[in-house]
């Protein structure tokens, strides 16, 4: 028979040794965890004093790399502070005074540029840095360039990689010639107050077939610095060999090697000896459904009159039902090209205004042909007038409100150019005003209702005012 009682106490006796195993091992594993802990707590300690040695050399090491000091026999160390440009007048973003600038002159002409330059140094003064950088900045897509032609000059055929070139010619006659990618040429005359247009990369030259100086306005369709590479420039650069291959003349690589470069540059070219030269000179013209798609009449397209003044336009028009048909075709050629630009004239009367407006589409530049004129502009920073003369070139970016108001005797004539090959939108300050209501103004003014009564609304428009 089992013994119930010892087996009992025999349990019992287990217990009390499981016990003491327990309480044995606990405080082993206190310590262990506190050793660990130190352990940690030591490192801790060690890697914040190593950080805190570390920053405070660092910091030593930059002071003292900072502050001048001299040796025995050395000049004190000299700190480099960077040089402020002096301050431009603002105007100067929107204002370029173009014969102050460089004249590149060649042979045959000159030209003389209002344009973003990549490189600062080639401006001539901080004023016509800011009008470039203005120009670039605000992604303008116009460049401006002045061309004179001497009698019997030739602008060198070239093409432009970055832009389309509008032109105005302001005097003189000339015959254009342009070759299109399918290899067609395609040449017409040009007088006064007349239009011309080359499409990005189309091979161009203007050739001045009259007895004065031709005198051309060009706007390019880039705010970058304008790309451009003259047809005599491509040929010297070409192997011998190579040319020889593609021309297959007379002669072969001895004919091509008979060809030297000048030593001036010929981009506006007139040899000496232009009579020997040339014997039988054909300036003929294309049909008119060819010639209409580089070519505008400005001066006799319809004039859109108000009481101070008119707006003659060359542009893309969505509704040409009032086009000829040669207009037409121009219209729509203009549609065609990506970053085309639209040209107008702007007549000023004596005292006339060209009312604060806006255009929604399009940044806008302009040459002064005659007269000299009050220019504002109103942006989000501030109000911003100055006087213009002849010779100078506007800016004036997307969207910013300006006018111009005539201050000399004689009408203002301008020749503006607008970067869109869209219709040209425009809001007039009247316009806008009139079309908001009463009730709108007269919380936004503090001003009652029925005193907005006052403003009239004329059936005349009133984009040019004269008082």
């Amino acid at each position: 028979m089992d013994n119930l009682a010892f087996e009992v106490h025999e349990d019992a006796k287990q217990n009390v040794v499981s016990v003491g195993e327990m309480n044995t091992i606990s405080q082993m594993e206190k310590k262990r965890q506190w050793s660990l802990m130190s352990i940690f707590l030591v490192c801790l300690l060690a890697c914040t004093i190593t950080t805190a040695v570390g920053v405070l050399i660092l910091s030593l090491v930059y002071v003292n790399s900072f502050q001048p000091h001299s040796e025995p026999g050395a000049q004190p160390l000299q700190i480099a502070v960077p040089v402020v440009q002096k301050g431009v007048d603002p105007k100067f973003q929107f204002l370029n005074h173009l014969p102050k600038s460089k004249v590149f002159e060649f042979p045959g002409g000159a030209i003389q540029w209002a344009r973003y330059r990549n490189n600062a140094k080639d401006y001539l003064s901080i004023e016509e840095e800011a009008f470039g950088s203005s120009l670039n900045s605000q992604r303008s897509q116009m460049t401006l360039g002045t061309l004179r032609i001497r009698s019997s000059g030739l602008r060198a055929p070239h093409w432009h990689f970055n832009a389309n070139e509008h032109g105005y010619l302001v005097q003189g006659s000339a015959w254009i010639g342009v070759v299109d990618d399918g290899a067609v040429v395609t040449t017409y005359n040009v007088t006064a107050g007349q239009v011309i247009f080359f499409p990005k990369n189309t091979v161009h030259w203007i050739k001045n077939v009259g007895s004065e100086d031709c005198f051309f306005l060009l706007f390019f369709s880039t705010h970058d610095e304008l790309q451009t590479l003259d047809v005599d420039d491509v040929f010297f650069s070409t192997p011998e060999d190579i040319a020889s291959r593609s021309l297959k003349p007379e002669g072969g690589v001895n004919f091509i090697r008979t060809f030297h470069k000048q030593k001036e540059d010929q981009g506006v070219n007139l040899p000496p000896n232009l009579a020997e030269l040339v014997v039988n000179a054909n300036y003929s013209q294309s049909p008119d459904g060819v010639v209409w798609r580089y070519f505008y009449d400005l001066k006799g397209s319809k004039e859109y009159r108000f009481p101070g003044g008119i707006i003659q336009l060359a542009q893309y028009w969505k509704n040409g039902s009032g086009l000829s048909n040669n207009e037409k075709i121009f219209s729509e050629f203009l549609n065609q090209h990506q970053n085309a630009l639209t040209l107008s004239t702007l007549r000023i009367y004596n005292n006339g205004l060209r009312q604060p407006h806006f255009h929604f589409n399009a940044n806008e530049m302009g040459y002064v042909l005659s007269g000299c004129a009050k220019v504002g502009i109103i942006n989000a920073q501030r109000t911003i007038e100055f006087n213009i003369h002849i010779g100078d070139v506007i800016f004036f970016p997307t969207g910013t409100q300006h006018y111009i108001k005539s201050a000399c005797d004689e009408d203002l004539l301008l020749v503006l150019a607008f970067s869109t090959g869209d219709q040209l939108q425009t809001l007039d300050m009247d316009d806008y005003l009139q079309a908001t209501a009463d009730h709108i103004l007269a919380q936004l003014f503090f001003k009652k209702q029925s005193e907005f009564k006052k403003i009239p609304k004329l059936k005349e428009d009133q984009a040019i005012n004269l008082p």
